[in-house]
């Protein structure tokens, strides 16, 4: 089914319309992480597509397609007006051995972003998703952060040589990633920073970092420069922007006031329809955050 058969199948065509024409022009790519939406692939991206999304992020659900199911959903995304720009290199990385803050592992971690960047050529993506691994008990956050500083300059070059993006993600370690190693924008800005290759940038999730520290305007701020994908969802629940204690207005002023040029990727659970609420997040995300000049 394609895009335009699909949305006159919803009565959506009009409101379809209105957000191609406003995104037409953008520097941000609205995108939404696709484990957050329910049923089948195919059908998560006929969501995606009605809700005026741009693009989609992947976590594993490729993992296992063969060339044949990759050229599928290649066309199905591309007739529904979608492209994929994220993938995550470790996949079920919390029980195998592929964590960046341990040297046993790196040989594992570096072959599944080996791995990851074959996907991605395939799948026409341009970003790799690493995550640090869980903290190792005994020893000290200086070992780990120097193992992970050597993990993603190797694998930096390797991304180098692809030309693809690498992009490491912190996540809290308060609810939602108990034992996780990188826990702060602020330590993964300076571990991008001191990775010296501009093909590795920094994913800020604005859900974790608000639970793990707060001020995240304030260290937007600092990383914007070197931040490929903003995450939203809003605390507590991780819920639909707007039902918590976030000001979303405040934080895409702030987003635009930058002049970031990036993705602005929704990862939050819905709460009621969630066609609907996606729609409504994009829309409202889009009303503070104009097309700009690219």
């Amino acid at each position: 089914m394609n895009r335009r058969a699909f949305l006159q199948s919803t009565g959506a065509v009009a409101l379809a319309q209105a957000i191609d024409a406003q995104t037409a022009n953008t520097a941000i790519t609205s995108s939404v992480m696709i484990w957050t939406l329910k049923g089948p692939f195919e059908q998560r991206l006929e969501v995606a597509s009605q809700a005026g999304v741009e693009s989609v992020e992947l976590v594993s659900e490729h993992i296992n397609w063969t060339d044949a199911q990759i050229r599928d959903m290649k066309k199905l995304a591309q007739s529904l007006h979608l492209k994929m720009d994220t993938i995550l290199a470790q996949s079920d990385w919390k029980h195998r051995p592929v964590s960046m803050v341990k040297p046993e592992d790196r040989e594992g971690f570096l072959a599944d972003v080996r791995q990851a960047i074959v996907f991605a050529q395939k799948l026409e993506i341009p970003q790799i998703i690493l995550m640090s691994g869980d903290d190792v008990p005994g020893r000290t956050h200086e070992e780990q952060y120097a193992s992970m500083l050597e993990s993603v300059k190797r694998a930096g070059d390797l991304a180098a040589k692809a030309n693809l993006t690498l992009i490491i993600e912190p996540l809290n370690n308060k609810v939602d990633h108990k034992g996780v190693f990188l826990s702060t924008c602020g330590e993964g800005l300076k571990l991008v920073k001191e990775s010296q290759n501009p093909h590795v940038k920094l994913l800020f999730d604005i859900y974790h970092e608000q639970v793990q520290v707060g001020n995240v305007i304030r260290t937007m701020r600092e990383a914007a420069p070197h931040v490929a994908v903003f995450h939203i969802a809003d605390n507590p629940g991780r819920n639909d922007p707007g039902t918590g204690e976030m000001n979303y207005e405040n934080i895409y002023k702030a987003i635009a006031s930058f002049g970031y040029k990036g993705y602005v990727t929704m990862e939050y659970l819905p709460i009621g329809d969630q066609t609907a609420s996606l729609t409504r997040a994009t829309r409202s995300m889009r009303a503070t955050l104009p097309p700009q000049s690219v």
